[in-house]
């Protein structure tokens, strides 16, 4: 009678070890509907521990055929969060820094939907209570309204009257949080909203879910605002020229394209360090996916040819925003298309050798 015992619970183990395992549930699957659903608690360690989240989703395909001027763009398609989850933890908030006014989105007066709407000259002094929203994944990777690309993991709102670009801390008022951000668009345009945040600043400021919330909004620096002498470093006194020299021969494969009028410019392009070829570079990051989202940004504005450079400085891992190193004059005329895109503050380095 033990023997069939025995071969009775032999065969209930096989049988056990032969049906199929559980299937994991995808970490990242979206249910139906606007939402994405919360991630499980990860605070026990286990065999099966999630992945992190990405940090940030690929831009969308956008039919501009859906947007009428002084409408709304896509007006029957409903705005959501991104199709994944996303860690913005890591993402730095903005640093608030003396900018030139956009050129574009900075007209006087506009209109939206039958209302006119009249641009503030400055942003000092502004302070506002009011509701604020938030607008996600319909948008990633549209053009705002200062012709930047809009970036749902980047810290940035859209407000109706502030010149572009505007720095303003919004504090949410039921919870305390509060975020730096960078205005660089337009909106909100629904009844009662005194501004849009971007899904970071939304996460960051505890607002998913509930989709607006009460906010105070403080500009803190507007376009060649020069009350935060201290917000941007004193650039440092020219040395005197050297003597004259004959000008080095222009490598056959490099731009010959003039050096464009400083009247046309917003600040002077930055004098070469070192002499003969000069490396422009426009940005250092620690987090790798910022640095490509400025190279995307610069190739939006028709700058391309910008690299990734990997270095280690001070014991810290940067990635550095590059332009291979060119002649002088080119460089220069380089910097100064940067400075007038508004989207980074150049620097020139002589290539090392």
């Amino acid at each position: 009678m033990s023997r069939v015992a025995g071969l009775v619970v032999a065969s209930l183990l096989l049988a056990a070890c032969g049906s199929a395992p559980k299937p994991r549930p995808d970490p990242y699957a979206g249910e139906a509907g606007s939402r994405v659903r919360p991630l499980p608690d990860r605070g026990a360690a286990s065999v099966d521990a999630l992945p992190p989240a990405p940090n940030c989703v690929p831009p969308r395909e956008h039919d501009e055929s859906l947007y009428t001027a002084g409408g709304l763009y896509a007006p029957g398609v409903a705005d959501s969060a991104p199709p994944v989850a996303i860690d913005v933890s890591n993402i730095p908030e903005p640093v608030p820094r003396r900018e030139p006014k956009s050129r574009y989105g900075n007209r006087e007066t506009y209109s939206v939907l039958g209302r006119t709407y009249r641009v503030m000259d400055s942003a000092e002094g502004y302070k506002e209570r009011g509701i604020a929203s938030w607008y996600g994944y319909k948008f990633h990777g549209r053009h705002t309204s200062s012709r930047e690309r809009y970036d749902m993991c980047a810290f940035t709102a859209a407000h109706k009257t502030l010149p572009l670009p505007s720095y303003v801390r919004v504090t949410n008022l039921d919870n305390g949080r509060s975020v730096v951000v960078r205005v660089n668009d337009r909106g909100p345009f629904h009844a009662g909203r005194i501004i849009d945040m971007s899904y970071a600043a939304a996460t960051r400021l505890d607002m998913k879910r509930s989709g607006t919330a009460r906010v105070e909004v403080e500009a803190l620096m507007g376009p060649d605002d020069t009350r935060f002498a201290d917000a941007v470093p004193p650039t440092p006194a020219r040395p005197a020229p050297p003597p004259p020299r004959a000008a080095a021969p222009v490598p056959a494969n490099r731009w010959r394209g003039p050096v464009p009028p400083a009247a046309d410019r917003p600040l002077a392009p930055p004098t070469p360090m070192g002499i003969g070829p000069q490396v422009v570079q426009v940005g250092s990051f620690g987090d790798r996916m910022n640095a490509e989202r400025l190279v995307q940004r610069l190739a939006d504005a028709g700058l391309d040819g910008a690299e990734l450079d990997h270095a280690i400085v001070g014991e810290r891992s940067v990635w550095r925003v590059r332009f291979p190193a060119q002649a002088v004059e080119a460089a220069q005329a380089l910097a100064a298309r940067i400075l007038d895109s508004g989207l980074a503050t150049p620097r020139l380095f002589g290539a090392e050798p």
